[in-house]
């Protein structure tokens, strides 16, 4: 059994309670371990601890800083086959998945924040003679960063870097579902001799640890990324004390395939936005509009393509789906395919579990689904399902596909297929979310801005965004004459 333990001021220990959370595999529906329970004794421990961290690794600079997040990324990547495999029994996801994106994404984090701390610069601004104007930034000092299940290490590094780059130390809490990458990266810092009370990982749940962590008066930001609901408790909370909060919440993103669309990169994306990581990213296209004139074609595509992916143990190469990373979530994700079949929707593929034999036989599996025949305002189309479930729905103009894409409580992302320049300009302007993509899915540049509007956030993370949201900016103007 694996028995993962807090990370604070440099060492390893249980909760100070001595309580324990079972740890499950998904694919399997096993237990491989324990985890702490951790309440707001151990943040006051860990805080502590980064607060005598605080003063030495800010007065350091960004050289040594750097070197550090390097030495971080260079020591996971001499362990990313360790990594992978604990990344995907942790969650589910396939192997070849964790791999190729999750642990190589991570690293590169780590290393694009040591790069981009040693390239940030700050305004001055001499408008007229005599005046100079210019801007310090300052580390808030302790952070905290709460991360999701669905991409651990991937999301949590994400969150971790630029905060220690911009001379920060961290409080980090991994979730409670998935928190195995978080214990490995514990143990690299622990090997290669970081500086001790820099980074705490505390793990528990999020409504002690966690929300201890936002309630904490000694952390001046926190970073959240997951549900909607659970960033309106956390800002509600942070406002008490007027604290900073970065939230990336929830999505319903469309898909726009218009009728001059490559039908074929159209649809190849289209099923890889819906059902990557099992449907359980943010990011996904879980409503794909169609134009009226290719909808069929561009429906028969879907479902074929669907129909093709290969749902199974996660360790197996050719497995392109594999479990939801919990019973709990699974059924929930299928309560939602019932909801939608009594809303009127007409099953096209998936719809139920697929079952694996051998070791994954108790796993948690769903077979790709795609449904139609549901309107804008339904809940289907409205709830971010967080599942390998899409729907398809066809539109008749521009503007029609406008109105259908902005028709969610959410604005996150989407993606819009065309040939037509002046579509593609003018569809990307007047979609309300905070990242388009155009005849493409998920590609990411480290320095553009990412997040969202409406219900899917507040602020944005990535590059310099990132790097401001961990300072607060101090302006000096000086009379020189």
């Amino acid at each position: 059994m694996t028995h993962i333990l807090n990370y604070i001021d440099g060492a390893l220990s249980p909760a100070v309670s001595g309580k324990q959370l079972p740890l499950t595999e998904p694919s399997t529906g096993l237990g491989y371990g324990f985890m702490p329970d951790s309440d707001g004794y151990d943040i006051d421990r860990a805080v502590e601890a980064a607060q005598r961290a605080a003063t030495a690794w800010n007065k350091k600079g960004p050289v040594f800083r750097s070197s550090w997040l390097n030495k971080i990324a260079n020591a996971i990547e001499e362990k990313l086959e360790s990594f992978a495999l604990a990344e995907s029994k942790d969650t589910g996801k396939p192997l070849s998945v964790a791999r190729s994106v999750d642990i190589p994404r991570a690293i590169a984090n780590f290393r694009f924040f040591a790069g981009a701390i040693l390239h940030d610069a700050s305004d001055a601004h001499a408008d007229r003679p005599g005046e100079l104007n210019y801007t310090l930034r300052h580390p808030l000092g302790v952070v905290g960063c709460i991360s999701p299940w669905n991409l651990p290490l991937y999301l949590f590094s994400w969150k971790i870097a630029p905060a220690l780059a911009a001379g920060n130390c961290v409080v980090g809490k991994p979730s409670e579902v998935t928190p195995l990458t978080a214990h490995l990266l514990s143990e690299v810092c622990q090997e290669i001799g970081f500086p001790a009370g820099v980074l705490n990982i505390v793990h528990g749940t999020g409504l002690a640890a966690g929300q201890a962590l936002v309630d904490h008066n000694a952390v001046k930001a926190i970073s959240f990324t997951g549900g909607t609901t659970t960033g309106q408790t956390i800002a509600a909370s942070a406002a008490k004390s007027l604290k900073k909060v970065s939230l990336e919440l929830g999505g319903k993103n469309p898909t726009l395939i218009f009728a001059d669309a490559d039908l074929e990169a159209a649809t190849d994306t289209a099923i890889a936005a819906a059902f990557s990581n099992q449907g359980q990213i943010c990011l996904c296209g879980s409503r794909i509009l169609i134009e009226r004139p290719v909808y069929d074609k561009t429906k028969a595509l879907l479902v074929q393509k669907a129909k093709a992916l290969t749902v199974g143990d996660p360790l197996a190469a050719e497995t392109r789906i594999g479990s939801l990373v919990s019973k709990q979530h699974f059924d929930k994700v299928l309560g939602h395919i019932a909801l939608a079949l009594g809303e009127g929707g007409n099953l096209l593929s998936g719809g139920g579990r697929v079952l694996v034999e051998g070791r994954c036989e108790g796993g948690h599996f769903l077979a790709p689904t795609l449904l139609e025949g549901l309107g804008p305002a339904c809940e289907t189309n409205q709830s971010e399902i967080f599942g390998p479930v899409a729907t398809l729905q066809p539109f008749d103009s521009v503007e029609e596909a406008i109105t259908l894409a902005n028709d969610s409580r959410y604005g996150l992302a989407a993606s819009v297929w065309t040939t037509n320049l002046n579509i593609a300009h003018h569809v990307s302007e007047s979609l309300e979310c905070g990242m388009v993509w155009v005849n493409c899915w998920m590609l990411r540049d480290l320095r553009t801005p990412f997040g969202g509007v409406k219900e899917s956030g507040v602020g944005r993370e990535g590059g310099t965004y990132a790097l401001r949201f961990f300072t607060e900016a101090k302006n000096v103007c000086i009379k020189t004459y």
